[in-house]
């Protein structure tokens, strides 16, 4: 089976957090598990997001749909690790892109993991998915296109 492998510009990352992992995030092998790896990119992701005034639901206008997510695991973490979460974008089209995410372990600057969602720009009051806002496009005017 072919291996998953993400490369993202070094450029493109515009937002860093810290998220501690919880006793609650461990799995039986006693790491960190996928699925609260999961929870902790949708934080970051939010917390990116909110930042640069990108709403994720609005009663008017555009909000966004995350559309897929990929992640490679390279080291695990254990309870009470911090992890900084790097966030970027790139691949912009018409009506969305992808949010990147480098994760690290700053105590020993192992990388954890590295992931890579999807997103569109979705009208709720009008159920459809709608062109990127201007306001997002200016805001990240080194992001590469796609056509």
């Amino acid at each position: 089976m072919a291996r998953l492998t993400l490369h993202f510009p070094e450029d493109q990352y515009y937002y860093s957090t810290l998220l501690t992992v919880r006793v609650t995030d461990i799995n039986s092998a006693n790491h960190l598990g996928n699925d609260s790896m999961i929870s902790m990119i949708s934080e970051a992701r939010a917390r990116f997001m909110f930042e640069f005034g990108i709403g994720e639901t609005k009663g008017v206008g555009p909000g966004t749909i995350i559309t897929d997510l990929a992640t490679t695991y390279k080291s695990e973490a254990h309870a009470r690790d911090q992890l900084l979460f790097e966030v970027g974008v790139m691949d912009f089209n018409k009506y969305g892109g992808d949010i990147t995410f480098r994760i690290t372990r700053p105590s020993d600057q192992r990388l954890i993991a590295m992931a890579k969602s999807g997103f569109i720009f979705y009208d709720y009051a009008k159920a459809e998915v709608t062109s990127m806002p201007d306001y997002v496009r200016e805001k990240f005017p080194k992001v590469n296109w796609l056509t």
